[in-house]
């Protein structure tokens, strides 16, 4: 059965009998985890080996796993990663050192994920936080200039692609001008549109190659004045797809989220109708995966072929002594290191 146009989660540990009919029925495109979902790594691995047997075939497993304030897999099973904010200090000092410690995160991080069956990283950040802005970003950000952000965000996705897994930039055109968090409200930017252009969206105009992007749910008054980018034709069409170029897939963010208004079915179908590929539902609640199931069609046309090059950008990770990079990252993160060479080979 072809993959419909979402993303579910699930409500524990396990997936139950209801769940696993569910998934076998709506064939989401991919699965996303959170700390509901995670024990121990035996326990993740199986998780998502389940996941994959239910919906008969190599389907993404997705995840936000950042560091800092956001991060999934944790202590005491997995490391501790820094926010984003220590990679732009880093760079402040020596902006080589600054970008091999964010590849070098990257690659740890997908050795973590891969290892228990995890593909897709919600991660790199390209928002571009300002004065004033909602802490919901803070130092989830690389820094506040395009430039520097941009640079990190791709090296962090370099490490990410180099340990086999694939990057979802994030969070298209930018949620760094926010006064709100979109998890509980809908935040407005009043700011014109040529600024804009010159600092939030130039930022993730260099990673418009990645293979995925998440929207914001974030109005642009100076551009669509009612609707936020998650469902605005006129944000997808003229400003991720127009002036940042972005091609990859395009996934919402979580489409149950405050800021967003109208049923789950009249949002999911909005979504798609400005021109997003795919819904992500996180809850795992299952009467509204169950809504926004039955209001998005399977993968079809351009979404489809977005898709499947997505999907074939997976690829085996690069040999990696994991044992002496994070020895490498630790004295990095401490100041004590230069800049490793040849990490990836073993």
């Amino acid at each position: 059965m072809p993959a419909r146009a979402f993303i579910a989660g699930l409500a524990g540990l396990t997936i139950s009998a209801n769940e696993r009919a569910f998934l076998r029925d709506a064939s989401p495109w991919g699965l996303i985890v959170f700390k509901r979902n995670i024990s121990t790594p035996q326990q993740l691995h199986d998780l998502t080996r389940s996941f994959r047997d239910v919906v008969g075939w190599e389907a993404p497993v997705l995840v936000d796993q950042e560091g800092g304030r956001v991060q999934r897999l944790g202590p005491p099973n997995w490391p501790a990663y820094p926010p984003g904010a220590r990679y732009g200090e880093i760079y402040d000092r020596a902006p080589e050192m600054g970008l091999a410690a964010a590849r070098l995160a990257g690659h740890l991080i997908a050795a973590d994920l891969k290892a228990v069956g995890i593909d897709v990283d919600c991660l790199p950040l390209a928002d571009v936080p300002v004065s004033g802005g909602d802490p919901i970003i803070g130092d989830r950000a690389y820094g506040t200039e395009p430039g520097k952000v941009a640079a990190l965000a791709g090296a962090i996705a370099q490490g990410l692609q180099a340990g086999g897994v694939l990057p979802v930039l994030k969070h298209l055109p930018g949620h760094g001008r926010a006064t709100a968090d979109s998890h509980h409200r809908l935040p407005v930017v009043d700011t014109d549109r040529a600024t804009l252009e010159r600092t939030d969206f130039a930022a993730f105009r260099p990673l418009a190659t990645l293979p995925l992007g998440m929207t914001a749910h974030v109005v642009f008054s100076a551009i669509d004045p009612v609707t936020p980018a998650t469902t605005s034709v006129t944000i997808v069409q003229q400003v991720i797809r127009g002036f940042i170029g972005f091609q990859g897939l395009l996934m919402s963010d979580d489409i149950s989220m405050g800021a967003l208004s109208g049923t789950l079915a009249e949002r999911s179908r909005a979504a798609l109708a400005a021109g997003c590929d795919l819904v992500l539902h996180c809850n795992g609640d299952l009467a509204e995966m169950t809504a926004v199931a039955g209001s998005v069609p399977e993968l079809s046309g351009a979404a489809l072929a977005r898709a499947e090059a997505a999907l074939a950008a997976r690829s085996a990770p690069e040999q990696f002594d994991v044992a002496a990079a994070r020895d490498m990252f630790t004295r990095m993160m401490a100041g004590g290191a230069p800049a490793a060479q040849g990490m990836s080979a073993s």
